[in-house]
């Protein structure tokens, strides 16, 4: 007799625990059926793998765009460097500058502007691969140098 019952207990016990486990099952199929309305388990998986692969093509072709961006970005102006002097002992300040922007390869212009009392006069030289194409005066020198020094 006390045999029966334990067995009736260790049945209880078993089927107490597998209906958790089919609640359990059911819970978590629920979670991800619960978009699917009505629609079979496979259809649901089907859409999100279709999903999967759409948003992976888009990923590419943004990643393509970023790649494209970054090298039109290089011929930006980037890099700016300035100097401030007195060309004239006449002149008070430095009222006279000199200004090198640069794009990532380190090309572009030297701009410079000579000021004196009667007027103010700017000169431009081009610069490819940091080197001035014509001779470039010191203060234009410091101007590049201290553009080429800014981090891209």
């Amino acid at each position: 007799m006390q045999v029966q019952i334990l067995v009736l207990i260790a049945i209880g016990a078993w089927l107490i625990g597998l209906t958790a486990a089919l609640f359990w099952i059911l819970r978590i199929f629920n979670n991800l059926t619960k978009e699917a309305k009505g629609e079979s388990l496979i259809k649901v998986l089907e859409k999100i793998l279709l999903r999967l692969r759409t948003d992976s093509e888009a990923i590419k072709l943004i990643k393509k765009e970023i790649a494209g961006i970054r090298e039109i970005d290089k011929f930006h102006i980037q890099k700016v460097g300035m100097v401030r002097f007195n060309p004239f002992r006449e002149t008070g300040g430095d009222h006279s500058f000199s200004i090198a922007l640069l794009d990532a390869n380190d090309t572009g212009l030297v701009l410079t502007g000579i000021h004196t009392r009667e007027r103010t006069r700017i000169y431009t030289k081009t610069v490819k691969l940091g080197k001035g194409e014509f001779e470039l005066s010191e203060e234009e020198k410091k101007a590049l140098s201290k553009a080429q020094r800014v981090k891209d």
